[in-house]
């Protein structure tokens, strides 16, 4: 652990001295008073389930989702998809046109584009050719305004983990936030850093309920982080930016954890079916070790084979523009039905 790090001195100076906005609900907590009247936040009165505004702290999600992952309400923010938890930790720490950043192409989009609306210089270091950090040119890279390393695993488009020896060496000697984006955990074997949360100050952890949890119509994005970070972000949050509707159908379905499960077995079980299938089709040219809800492959000629599969009314994702992935196709895992039909259209091209 980097005993010298401290939260305080990563923060923005209009950040620090910011008095966030208060509103109604943050000054009456209390949603469980049944006879109360409310005349406090200008809302329409007549009840339809969805005219009071949602608890800003969104409490109810915060207690089942603490239970269910071993950790404090407090080491908990919750946010309009994953990426705008993303950008508050731009916003929150990184101090435009002077502070960069760290990605790892090929990788997630978003890192990018976020850091260049907040005007964040965006340092790309290129995995190895086996899609690992490449510890050495990270830390060579790293400077006095370096704030964040944003680390995506399992990876995407790649699938793959990044070793726990790569991780946890970036978290005790880099002197920043490490960013890991797990958005892709569950289907993977490898244990969630969310159980590191005590032992790295500097370590933050998103995820979210778009893909194994098969919301992703509501848009909930969660990260974990020290209590200290968390109270830093719900500072500059939007006051009420998760909705009520997306904080109902969440607590529904985070109550369905055989359900959850079920659906998670099914999809890796998909995925070894398919996994088979691809080492016989000829095209196929290299097969990449995933731990996701997707499949990464080399073809011939991507182009060609995209265009293929959209023209028998299959829709996947071509990879061939991004870094290290000349002439690949990222196939997400679909139901069985879906599946047999990708392999019938993959054999008979």
């Amino acid at each position: 652990m980097k005993n010298n790090f401290d939260i305080n001195t990563f923060v923005r100076e209009n950040v620090k001295s910011m008095k966030p906005y208060s509103s109604a609900r943050d000054e009456f907590e209390d949603f469980d008073t049944a006879d109360m009247i409310f005349l406090d936040a200008n809302e329409n009165p007549f009840e339809n389930g969805v005219n009071r505004y949602p608890d800003p702290q969104q409490s109810s999600v915060k207690v089942v989702l603490a239970k269910q992952k071993k950790v404090k309400t407090n080491q908990i923010l919750l946010g309009n998809g994953s990426d705008e938890v993303l950008d508050l930790l731009f916003r929150a720490f990184c101090e435009p046109k002077v502070d960069n950043v760290i990605t790892l192409p090929p990788t997630y989009g978003m890192y990018g584009v976020l850091a260049n609306i907040n005007a964040v210089e965006n340092k790309e270091i290129l995995l190895s050719t086996d899609f690992q950090p490449q510890i050495e040119k990270i830390m060579n890279a790293v400077d006095e305004n370096t704030k964040i390393i944003f680390l995506c695993s399992p990876n995407n488009p790649t699938g793959n983990s990044f070793s726990d020896e790569n991780v946890a060496y970036l978290l005790k000697n880099f002197n920043g936030l490490v960013v890991i984006d797990e958005a892709y955990i569950d289907f993977s074997q490898k244990e969630s850093w969310v159980n590191k949360l005590d032992e790295y100050p500097n370590l933050i952890i998103t995820q979210t309920l778009s893909k194994a949890y098969g919301l992703a119509g509501i848009r909930l994005g969660i990260c974990y982080a020290s209590a200290e970070v968390i109270s830093v972000l719900n500072k500059i949050k939007p006051p009420y930016n998760v909705n009520e509707l997306t904080q109902q159908r969440a607590i529904f379905r985070l109550g369905n954890e055989a359900k959850i499960n079920s659906e998670i077995e099914s999809i890796i079980a998909q995925r070894t079916d398919l996994l088979k299938v691809l080492l016989n089709v000829k095209f196929v040219e290299k097969i990449y070790p995933t731990e996701a809800n997707f499949i990464l492959i080399k073809v011939d000629d991507a182009n060609k084979r995209y265009d293929e599969l959209i023209a028998k009314g299959i829709v996947i994702r071509n990879r061939t523009t991004q870094p290290l992935c000349e002439n690949t196709l990222r196939l997400t895992i679909g139901t069985e039905v879906e599946n047999k039909k990708l392999i019938e259209a993959l054999s008979s091209l």
